[in-house]
């Protein structure tokens, strides 16, 4: 097994922690615990006999299991990797081969935004998807912009680091298949951020990361793609400069996933991962004396941070958290849920939606009782969920900290509870 190095089922104590701790066995009998059908169940798995137990696909791949596990054990890691082998036995359904290409999907369909996300919202088409390929109507589809960021932004796309200018730092921006197809105003407001910062912004040849691949099986697609975002980001960090991202989940895979989950191996990749930050990560470590000499104007309002568990997966605590607490006027308040139940494609799922939905029953009533005016929150995936079922505003934080610095106004949105 390509589990994290120096880490083994062998390991596992059988404490049951990682069970305790788990969100989708504390509210479904269908998935009996990461510890059952991870390092338990992998001693009777072999490579030449059909899975023994298919309970694991009810795994979301939060990650949660690795985090609290006392001896180390790559739990999460483990069941993502034993799904794999389920779908190489049974192949994907058409369901999770749609979900996981985002990238494709925004290709296509971003020339006739307007009608696809018409379309798209139509309660016939959400009905026929559930019953023809088990895409639930509950599901937190985004909707698409017809100009992606990397055709506003084609002057700064290229394939070898530029020149430095004087007195800039340059910096990759790796904004993946979201911020790119479905959030470009965010990539903006990044890209502002780090030239207010003094960097000079470069966007690197990219593709999809490959993690919704990944989630649904398909190790080999995901491994191809990391392969090609490993080729294509190698010229910037052979020369020093950081790949830095706002999508917490994207920045996990290409920093720890396509090592420790696909198994890809080599110096290239070392280069690359080692490079490689969250947003936040990155401005607290490299930019915070440039960040505490900018002037933030206050934002009167409150809201609710919710770390998602991509975030959490980093190691590095919750960097925007205490940028965000700096900005006069706001009041922050912390998420008490470990999870808010997506998991990237997993609440999308008809057969899983209602495990999702349960498993962020927790966040949705903080949010009720707290009468917060907003939600901030790191990931694409976390934030459309989050909106869709408490009908709340849900910002990415450097949208936050790009009003406080005067680059576009930032408006609070009442709604929601």
């Amino acid at each position: 097994m390509m589990t994290r190095p120096g880490f083994t089922s062998d390991q596992c104590l059988k404490c049951n922690i990682c069970t305790a701790a788990c969100p989708v066995a504390a509210v479904t009998d269908l998935f009996p615990g990461p510890k059952a059908v991870g390092p338990q169940a992998e001693r009777f798995r072999h490579p030449e006999l059909p899975m023994p137990d298919e309970s694991v696909s009810y795994c979301s791949g939060c990650g949660t299991c690795t985090r609290v596990c006392p001896h180390g054990v790559a739990v999460a890691e483990t069941n993502i990797q034993a799904k794999a082998r389920l779908v190489e036995e049974k192949h994907a359904p058409l369901r999770d081969q749609f979900l996981s290409r985002p990238d494709l999907l925004g290709m296509f369909l971003s020339p006739v935004a307007p009608l696809a996300n018409v379309m798209l919202n139509a309660t016939s088409v959400r009905w026929v998807l559930d019953k023809t390929i088990g895409i639930s109507p509950g599901a937190a589809l985004p909707p698409f912009t017809r100009v992606s960021l990397r055709k506003r932004e084609a002057a700064r796309c290229m394939k070898q680091p530029p020149d430095p200018k004087p007195g800039k730092r340059r910096v990759a921006y790796f904004h993946g298949c979201s911020t790119n197809y479905y959030e470009p105003e965010l990539g903006q407001q990044a890209i502002a951020v780090l030239e207010r910062l003094g960097c000079q912004v470069i966007l690197p040849p990219q593709v999809c990361c490959g993690l919704p691949l990944q989630s649904n099986g398909l190790f080999d697609a995901a491994r191809e793609k990391g392969r090609k975002n490993v080729s294509g980001l190698l010229p910037f960090a052979e020369q020093g400069i950081p790949i830095v991202g706002t999508s917490s989940s994207c920045m996990l895979e290409l920093k720890h996933e396509y090592h420790a989950v696909l198994g890809l191996e080599g110096d290239d990749l070392a280069i690359v991962s080692h490079l490689c930050y969250d947003m936040f990560e990155f401005l607290l470590l490299e930019l915070n004396d440039a960040l505490r000499h900018v002037h933030l104007t206050p934002i009167n309002a409150s809201a609710l941070y919710h770390p998602p568990c991509q975030l959490r997966n980093h190691g590095v605590g919750m960097p925007a958290l205490g940028i965000l607490r700096r900005i006069p006027g706001l009041n922050v308040q912390l998420s008490d849920a470990m999870c808010c139940g997506v998991a990237g494609t997993y609440g999308a799922k008809s057969e899983k939606y209602d495990i999702a939905r349960a498993v962020g029953k927790g966040l949705f009533d903080q949010l009720k009782a707290s009468g917060v005016d907003f939600v901030i929150s790191d990931t694409e995936t976390c934030r459309w969920w989050i909106e869709k079922h408490t009908g709340l505003r849900v910002v990415h934080p450097i949208e936050v900290l790009a009003g406080a610095m005067g680059l576009g106004e930032f408006r609070v949105k009442s709604g929601g509870y």
